[in-house]
C-alpha cells in the first residue's frame, strides 16, 4: 500500500505530524519501534514551562494537540512569572506519564486516515534525490510521496552510566542503528548529542517533612482554548523544593573522574545541553555557588515514582548512591531508577528549510530532537510545521512559514535553520526579540486564523475566535467613549484606590493606562459584560499601549529586510570583497532573504552591504 503521508517515529514531534497531516485528509503512516511508547515522556513529567508553555499555546492555537493532551493528565498547574509582566508568563503543568501517552494514544486511533506500525526504519528510499518511502529493518518497503522523520534520540542511542555504555533507548529499547548511517550517505552532515535524565526515587521512602512543598495555582487555568477546565484545584498533587549540600559537592569533586562526561568514558563525542547541565557539569562550572535547586516531582497517580528535577548525572550507579542521600529529606531514599546520560546522532538544521523539508531531498521533511534541539515542547511544534507542510506540499499550496515576529516556533526554526547548533537547543524567553507581541495570552488572536486556512481549526473554534476579537474591539471603544468627571465620590474612590485624583474629565481608556487601576476599578464607574479573556486582552493593550508600538515597528523594520529576497540561483563564488566566512555560511545556508543573512553568525554588516550591492546589480528585476 502507498501512503501520502509516513512520519518515523511516535514521540512529541511524530505525534503533531502525523496528527496533522491526517486531519488535512492525507493518507498517513505512523511508524514507530514500540507502539507502547507513543507520546512518551522519558525525561521530565512536565509540559510548558517558560516559553515552552507559549509554544504549548501556539501549537494548540494552530490546531495541535500536546495543550488538549495536557489540560486531560494534569497533576498540577502553575502560571510562572506572574509577577514580571504579560511578556513572560506561561503555563508549566506536572503531567501524568501514564495518562498523557493513553491519551493521545486514544487520539491518535480515533483519527481517520492514520494508520499505525510497530517497526524500525533503517533507510530510505531516494529517487533523483526525490523520497519516494522507506526501508525497514528486515527489508520491507513502504511507498509514500512524502516522509517526515521524528526519530527523536533513538539513532544510534546510547547510554552512559560510569564507565558503562550501552547501545539502546531511554528504555532499553532497540535503536536504529543504520538510519543515521545512510542519511550521512544521501550527503546529510550528522552531529553527536548528548542529553540526560536524573534518578527516580520511590516516594514512600522520602522524609517529606524536610521539604519546602510547592503547590500549583489556586485559580484555574488552561493551555488550550477549547478546553474548559477538568481538575480540581484543590487535589493537584505538590512538588516539593530542596537544595543540594556542600557534602553533596565534595561527592561529587571526589567521583568527577567516574562520571561518563568526565573520565568515565573517553570515546564520548555527544555535546550536553547548556541550560540543562548535569549536576556536575553545575558543580564544575558553578564551583563559587553553595547549593543548588531541586524539585522533587510526582510523575503519575499509578505509581510511586519521583523525579528528582537538576540532578541529571552520568556517574555510576554506586556514587548516585552516595549523591542521592547527602540531600536533605532523601537520606533513605531508595532509588527505583538510576540517572544515565543518553548520546544520539541528529542532522545539522542548517540543511533544512523554514517549512522543516530538507534541502537535499525532495519532500523529506524532519522534526524534533533529530535537528538538534531540545523538549517537548519544541519537538511537537516542529512536528506540527512539519506534518502542516507535507500536507501543503501534496496540495501543491506554498509552505506555511512562521515568522519570528508570528510566534516562538517561528523563532525556534528560524533559530535551527540559520544559526545551526553546537549543543541541544532550548527555547528561552531570550531569543524573541519580539516577544512583548508573543504573549501567552494572544497565542489564538496571533495563530487561529492559519489554523483555520490550513484546516486544522473548525468553524466553531473559529468563529469563538471572532467573538473574541469583536469583543476587544467593542470593549475598546467604549472605554474611549466613557469619560469620568472630578466629582467629588469619584476624586475619592480614587484616593482610596491608590490613585491620583482628577482635575479635568478623563476617559476611561486613560485611566486604565494608569498601574494600579485594573477592571475591577473601572467596573466601578460602567457596566461590563464581557469575558475574562476580553478584559485581560484590552488591559494589556491599554497598559502597553506604547511598548507595543515600539515593538510593532521595530517588527516592520525587520519585515522590509525579510522582503528583500535572495534569489536561489546565487553565486556566491562571484561576490567579490565578502569575508570568506561569510561566504562560507552564506554557501552553506543559502538564506532567502537579506533579514535571514543578517542573522547568520560570521556574516557582518559589511558583508550585508556587499552582498545588497551585488543584487541590486546583478538581479535587477528580482532584487528591489
Amino acid at each position: 500500500m502507498e501512503y501520502e503521508v509516513i512520519v518515523v517515529g511516535g514521540g512529541h514531534a511524530g505525534c503533531e505530524a502525523c496528527l496533522a497531516t491526517a486531519r488535512m485528509g492525507h493518507k498517513t503512516l505512523l511508524i514507530t519501534g514500540n507502539i507502547k511508547n507513543i507520546a512518551d515522556m522519558p525525561c521530565n513529567p512536565s509540559i510548558g514551562g517558560s516559553a515552552k508553555g507559549i509554544v504549548v499555546r501556539e501549537i494548540d492555537a494552530l490546531g495541535g494537540q500536546m495543550g488538549k493532551n495536557a489540560d486531560q493528565s494534569l497533576l498540577q498547574l502553575k502560571m510562572l512569572n506572574n509577577k514580571k509582566g504579560p511578556a513572560i508568563k506561561a503555563l508549566r503543568a506536572q503531567a501524568d506519564k501514564i495518562t498523557y501517552p493513553q491519551n493521545m494514544w486514544k487520539t491518535i486511533c480515533e483519527t481517520k486516515n492514520l494508520d499505525v506500525k510497530e517497526a524500525l526504519v533503517e533507510d530510505l528510499i531516494v529517487e533523483n534525490n526525490r523520497i519516494k518511502g522507506i526501508i525497514l529493518e528486515n527489508n520491507e518497503k513502504i511507498y509514500s510521496k512524502t516522509v517526515i522523520l521524528t526519530t527523536g534520540t533513538y539513532m544510534k542511542a546510547d547510554i552512559l552510566r560510569g564507565s558503562m555504555r550501552r547501545r539502546e533507548g531511554p528504555h532499553g529499547e532497540k535503536p536504529s542503528n543504520h538510519l543515521s548511517d545512510n542519511l550521512a550517505r544521501l550527503g546529510f552532515i550528522i552531529k553527536r548529542l548528548k542529553t540526560g535524565t536524573p534518578a527516580r526515587l520511590e516516594k514512600s521512602t522520602i522524609d517529606f517533612s524536610k521539604l519546602q512543598i510547592e503547590n500549583g495555582d489556586s485559580e484555574y487555568h488552561t493551555f488550550s482554548f477549547d478546553n474548559a477546565p477538568t481538575y480540581d484545584v484543590d487535589k493537584q498533587i505538590p512538588c516539593h523544593l530542596i537544595y543540594t549540600t556542600e557534602q553533596t559537592h565534595e561527592i561529587i569533586r571526589n567521583n568527577l573522574n567516574k562520571s561518563s562526561m568526565y573520565g568515565g568514558l573517553d570515546d564520548i563525542q555527544g555535546i550536553g545541553p547548556r541550560y540543562c547541565p548535569s549536576i556536575e557539569d553545575k558543580i564544575v562550572r558553578f564551583s563559587d555557588k553553595e547549593r543548588h535547586q531541586l524539585f522533587l516531582e510526582p510523575e503519575s497517580i499509578y505509581y510511586d515514582d519521583m523525579y528528582l528535577q537538576g540532578f541529571s548525572t552520568s556517574m555510576p550507579e554506586d556514587v548516585q548512591e552516595l549523591m542521592v542521600h547527602s540531600l536533605r529529606g532523601l537520606e533513605k531514599a531508595k532509588i527505583l531508577k538510576y540517572a544515565y546520560a543518553i548520546e544520539y546522532d541528529s542532522i545539522y538544521p542548517t540543511q533544512l528549510k523554514r517549512s522543516l523539508e530538507t534541502k537535499l531531498i525532495e519532500n523529506l521533511f524532519t522534526a524534533g530532537q533529530i535537528n538538534g534541539s531540545s523538549g517537548y515542547e519544541e519537538a511537537a511544534c516542529q512536528g506540527l510545521i512539519a506534518g502542516i507542510n507535507a500536507g501543503l506540499k501534496l496540495e501543491n499550496k506554498d509552505p506555511f512559514i512562521l515568522k519570528r515576529s508570528d510566534a516562538y516556533i517561528g523563532v525556534l526554526i528560524d533559530d535551527l535553520i540559520t544559526k545551526g547548533i553546537r549543543d541541544p537547543y532550548r527555547l528561552l524567553t531570550s531569543r524573541a526579540e519580539y516577544r512583548l507581541l508573543l504573549r501567552h495570552d494572544n497565542a489564538d488572536l496571533r495563530l487561529r486564523e492559519y489554523g483555520y486556512k490550513i484546516g486544522l481549526i473548525d468553524e466553531k473554534q473559529y468563529y469563538k475566535l471572532l467573538n473574541k476579537k469583536q469583543g476587544i474591539i467593542d470593549l475598546t471603544n467604549k472605554l474611549k467613549e466613557i469619560k469620568i468627571t472630578p466629582k467629588e465620590e469619584i476624586n475619592q474612590y480614587l484616593i482610596k484606590n491608590n490613585s491620583s485624583i482628577i482635575k479635568d474629565g478623563i476617559s476611561l481608556y486613560n485611566l486604565l493606562k494608569r498601574p494600579e487601576i485594573t477592571f475591577e476599578n473601572i467596573k466601578h464607574f460602567v457596566d461590563i459584560d464581557y469575558s475574562d479573556e476580553v478584559l485581560e486582552q484590552v488591559e494589556i493593550n491599554v497598559k502597553y499601549e506604547g511598548y507595543l508600538l515600539k515593538a510593532e515597528k521595530e517588527v516592520e523594520k525587520m519585515l522590509k529586510l525579510e522582503n528583500k529576497k535572495i534569489p536561489l540561483n546565487i553565486d556566491y563564488d562571484k561576490v567579490k570583497n565578502i569575508a570568506s566566512e561569510a561566504r562560507q555560511k552564506l554557501k552553506e545556508i543559502k538564506p532567502t532573504s537579506i533579514g535571514q543573512a543578517i542573522r547568520i553568525s560570521g556574516v557582518n554588516p559589511a558583508d550585508i552591504s556587499v552582498l545588497m550591492i551585488y543584487l541590486k546589480k546583478e538581479f535587477k528585476n528580482e532584487y528591489k
